[in-house]
């Protein structure tokens, strides 16, 4: 097992490249089971959930070709299998965009149950009442096959509501309902950039899509998509990551290859930090002022403070002046990394979805990540902590971070990774 070893107290100074939106991808690459030819997909992260999903792609009969570390084509031509392989599926969350892509293209879909980061239920039944709804038959006892079979004659465009926001329902049925027979309009929906990202691919290869990004999104369905080349979205969260990352070691950061819009709500809590956030037509430069002011936080759909970045900023509020405290309204229990914060010296009190942080110093020890974001967190605060601290369980951080501790390295971050 590999691991990070981190030296803390280096004061992060320099450019940082952010890399392709690991959330976009992980449904765009599923969604081009619905391109009847060949599509490229440029800007894709380097990670290990492009790769698994990939994988899985080329088990269901896609041909897939790495044309350079971060272009990709496939041709779905080939797809005539409607099971996804549970030794791939059960790695990731997103494996369930499947669903949706191979409804809409092949009438059938048969998807393990999710794996990927564990921080509390992640139900799938406004996926499934937005299948149903456009005429798909579901055989849901997932907690007795641990799968999802569904199946249809012929997809046909309907209203359909969303109980809550969900940024999954809102792709998995905008991907169903691309092919169907008439209208859909999906209402309450997510508004996530990667959303509009999912929209934008699939009307780039010819879909009608209207409304990704408001509330309301309309789908024309159409007989069929053709081939197109799309370039993702940077990543949102990579770039709050090192944001965060400057504001934590008083540096100074040039962050590129940004939608700074996009990082509306995360640069208006740095500012309230005391970091000063400059923004440019494709970057954002913070500059760390050495003290760190508490601030309260409560996670939110997009507009929102992404639930994405709360590990990273309890970490970064660790450290801080005063007492704060943070919200988690959108997972049930993505507090578990919180202990490992504690075993640093960290002064937080949870109860029920909120943390109360009350900011003291920390001090390096081993520590593990316990999810994708919480590893982040981790690495934050390993860069703040006096002395050496040890991340285990890194394997999270790879599914959602190209090369993380290069990109530090090079903005003289003392970290390596080294083979346990």
């Amino acid at each position: 097992m590999e691991k990070l070893v981190v030296k803390g107290g280096k004061r992060l100074c320099g450019e940082v490249t952010i890399s392709g939106a690991k959330n976009a991808a992980v449904a765009i690459i599923p969604a081009a089971i619905l391109v009847d030819g060949t599509c490229i997909i440029e800007n894709i992260p380097a990670i290990k959930d492009v790769t698994v999903i990939c994988s899985i792609l080329e088990e269901l009969g896609a041909k897939v070709e790495f044309l350079d570390k971060y272009t990709v084509k496939i041709d779905s031509s080939s797809v005539n299998k409607y099971t996804a392989p549970y030794e791939h599926v059960r790695k990731m969350r997103a494996s369930y965009y499947l669903l949706g892509a191979l409804l809409g293209r092949i009438k059938k879909a048969d998807v393990a149950l999710p794996g990927g980061c564990n921080f509390g239920s992640r139900p799938i039944d406004q996926h499934l009442k937005g299948f149903k709804a456009l005429g798909a038959a579901i055989d849901d006892c997932a907690e007795e096959t641990g799968a999802i079979y569904a199946e249809t004659e012929g997809l046909i465009g309907t209203n359909v509501y969303l109980d809550v926001v969900s940024v999954g329902a809102t792709i998995n049925v905008m991907l169903a309902a691309t092919l169907a027979r008439g209208t859909t309009i999906i209402e309450n929906v997510a508004k996530e950039p990667h959303i509009v990202d999912v929209a934008n691919f699939l009307n780039a290869m010819g879909a009608n899509i209207k409304g990704a990004g408001t509330d309301v999104i309309k789908i024309h369905g159409v007989e069929k998509l053709h081939g197109g080349t799309y370039s993702i979205i940077p990543d949102q969260i990579e770039a709050g990551t090192f944001m965060v990352a400057a504001a934590a070691t008083g540096g100074d950061i040039l962050v590129k290859n940004v939608i700074p819009k996009h990082m509306d709500s995360v640069s208006a809590k740095l500012v309230e930090t005391g970091a000063k956030v400059l923004e440019f037509d494709d970057s954002i430069r913070v500059i760390g002022s050495g003290t760190i002011k508490p601030v309260n936080i409560k996670t939110l759909p997009y507009p929102g403070f992404p639930t994405d970045m709360q590990p990273q900023f309890v970490s970064l509020l660790a450290a801080s002046s005063g007492t704060s405290t943070v919200t988690e309204s959108v997972w049930e229990s993505r507090f578990q990394y919180v202990d490992e914060l504690l075993r640093m010296g960290a002064d937080i009190t949870i109860s029920g979805r909120r943390a109360i942080i009350r900011g003291t110093g920390l001090s390096g020890t081993q520590v593990r990540a316990t999810d994708l974001r919480g590893g982040a967190g981790m690495v934050i605060a390993g860069l703040m902590a006096k002395g050496e601290t040890v991340i285990t369980d890194i394997q999270y951080i790879d599914r959602g971070y190209e090369n993380m501790e290069e990109k530090f390295r090079k903005l003289g971050a003392d970290i390596k990774r080294i083979d346990d």
